[in-house]
């Protein structure tokens, strides 16, 4: 094998390097961590092949090391769809929504912009 023909490992369209920057730039963040410093770990853990679990959707990886860039779409959808939901609760509760909706739409809020900063929706790192 060439040096041509080497494969970088990545996640999504981010290096695999990046994404372990990520995670230990969330990780170093003031604690206690918020629903949504939970939703950006959980998406990172899960899209670097540390965590089993989705976060959203508790689909296991199907990739070798990790999700495939189909499953990182899929799940960053699904957390979209969430925050849809979360936001339409709250608007037909009138607005109040209670400390569990807050903090479930605060992770899905930290998983979707990680999920898609992995996706290449944005470049910039949550």
């Amino acid at each position: 094998m060439t040096s041509d023909e080497t494969t970088i490992p990545a996640v999504g369209v981010r290096l695999l390097d990046e994404v372990f920057d990520a995670i230990e730039a969330a990780n170093g963040r003031p604690q206690p961590w918020t629903g949504f410093d939970h939703g950006i770990l959980g998406a990172y853990r899960w899209a670097a092949g540390a965590q089993v679990a989705a976060p959203l959707t508790a689909a296991a990886a199907l990739g070798a090391t990790g999700p495939c860039r189909a499953q990182l779409l899929a799940e960053c959808q699904a957390a979209a769809v969430r925050l849809r939901d979360t936001s339409a609760l709250a608007s037909a509760s009138g607005g109040g929504e209670g400390a569990d909706e807050g903090a479930n739409a605060a992770y899905a809020l930290g998983a979707y912009q990680a999920l898609a900063w992995l996706c290449g929706h944005h470049e910039d790192r949550p």
